[in-house]
């Protein structure tokens, strides 16, 4: 029955998400860097990672936390919704401080910590919105988190595309840009509220010194997970702004972040079947339920595609740049290498999730430290030389490091047994569409046409090949 609902839900959750979060970083990012150029857009991609990197401090492991706890105990939503929200607050103060001082310690000018501030407040909303979301999930309220999932796109797109047309005499800049963000975050923050208000009819602000070291000392654990994964995937442009002189770093972390738009996209998808998947994996383990066939099944939902995606971009990096970037290719290298992260990254979406909902945190701990260590050596060594595309290669390396390390320790700890049969439809899956892409380059003169053949060949593939069986997914969709 979880099985089915996982399914149920994991597909409302996608059809939604790809009718609007994807026209986010390719459509509407995409059109203000090519009006603000790579050099602005860059700093703010630097400041961005910036902010992104303290974030720990704003959450402290209490989302993550708060979602296992309220999908085994929904009663507790109710007790602790009033002292968790409080906490929240009083952790976003102290992680705005410290970011706006290390701002100054970096030796940011005025005009560049006017910028950090007003993107410190916007990871404050992002993570109270997170946090109010974890508590929809922890009651499998999963249609309503998903509308609550794109309600900040949807009124920033808005935005967006008055200041992109210059309606109401707007025009786009980059504060402008991050000032429409603030907007949509906190209108999705209030909404987001109120949907949780409604199922706990009770909310009183209150500091509660016992509870909230109780809750700070329990979710420490993921606290330093997040910190950990954090640094290791968001450290590259902000160690292209750091080795490289001024002006050449914010260019490179423009190139780069053009690079890692399409692929910041695609995680949007393979996230969302890791908050879907930690309430449901919870639950299931409290019970003592096997996971294993939804491990197998929402692996191969999400490999399928990613794979796909990955060499497809790989092949046809020249032709999507240029679409997406409005004829830019200066990206193109990086972009090809970066999307090739996509198979590793939805593999840990999935590996991750499930070691984090049983609780295995130390193992989890030392992945992402290690994962720290490889991406910072080779960082140091590769951006001096390769800038962007350095930079691309530290990422390829790491994300399958820290993938290959997550499969080994749920293998061992869930004691799976190897699935010969899915291993050998995988690498069958993997050669017909390399093979696809690289035949499909031969077949006209439009690459958009040969690109859809490829992808059309590769789906087909992923049921020859034995990867996808649709009776058996039909038989699990239909089972009561």
């Amino acid at each position: 029955m979880q099985q089915k609902k996982f399914v149920t839900n994991i597909a409302f959750l996608i059809v939604l998400n790809l009718l609007i979060k994807p026209f986010w970083p390719l459509g509407i990012e995409t059109a203000v860097q090519s009006a603000v150029g790579n050099a602005s857009y860059g700093e703010y991609a630097i400041l961005f990672s910036f902010s992104f990197l303290l974030n720990i401090i704003l959450d402290f492991g209490v989302t993550q936390f708060n979602n296992k706890n309220i999908a085994q105990n929904n009663h507790l939503l109710t007790k602790h919704f009033s002292s968790l929200f409080t906490l929240k607050l009083v952790l976003g103060i102290i992680y705005f401080f410290i970011t706006i001082l290390l701002g100054f310690l970096m030796g940011y000018d005025f005009r560049l910590m006017k910028l950090l501030s007003l993107l410190a407040v916007n990871q404050f909303l992002i993570s109270m919105i997170a946090y109010l979301r974890s508590n929809l999930l922890g009651l499998h309220l999963f249609k309503t988190d998903s509308f609550v999932s794109v309600a900040d796109r949807v009124i920033m797109i808005a935005i967006c595309i008055a200041l992109l047309l210059k309606w109401f005499g707007w025009h786009i800049d980059i504060m402008n840009f991050v000032y429409a963000q603030t907007f949509g975050y906190i209108l999705t923050a209030t909404i987001a509220f109120a949907t949780v208000y409604f199922k706990t009819h009770h909310f009183k602000l209150k500091w509660n010194w016992p509870f909230s070291i109780m809750i700070l000392k329990q979710s420490f654990p993921f606290a330093i997970l997040v910190l950990l994964m954090t640094f290791y995937n968001r450290l590259d442009s902000v160690m292209l702004g750091y080795l490289l002189p001024e002006k050449i770093g914010s260019e490179q972390a423009g190139i780069y972040a053009k690079a890692f738009r399409l692929l910041e996209a695609g995680n949007m998808i393979a996230y969302l079947f890791s908050v879907q998947l930690i309430p449901v994996f919870s639950k299931m383990l409290k019970h003592k339920e096997n996971v294993e066939n939804i491990v197998k099944l929402s692996f191969i939902l999400l490999i399928t595609p990613a794979l796909m995606v990955s060499v497809g971009c790989f092949f046809y990096s020249a032709e999507l740049t240029s679409l997406i970037n409005h004829g830019a290719t200066d990206s193109a290298t990086e972009f090809s290498i970066l999307m090739l992260c996509f198979t590793a990254v939805s593999t840990t979406y999935i590996f991750g999730t499930l070691l984090t909902a049983n609780g295995n945190l130390r193992q989890l701990n030392s992945m992402a430290l290690i994962g720290i260590f490889i991406n910072l050596i080779l960082n140091f060594v590769l951006i001096p030389h390769f800038q962007a595309f350095g930079s691309a290669i530290s990422s390829l390396i790491t994300q399958f490091f820290t993938a290959g390390i997550q499969i080994y320790f749920a293998v061992k700890i869930f004691k799976f047994k190897v699935n010969t049969k899915l291993l050998m439809s995988l690498v069958l899956f993997l050669i017909g569409i390399i093979a696809f892409n690289f035949l499909s380059k031969f077949i006209s003169g439009n690459w958009m046409l040969n690109f859809v053949i490829a992808s059309g060949s590769g789906l087909a593939w992923a049921f020859i090949s034995g990867l996808i069986n649709i009776k058996s997914i039909l038989r699990f969709v239909k089972y009561k």
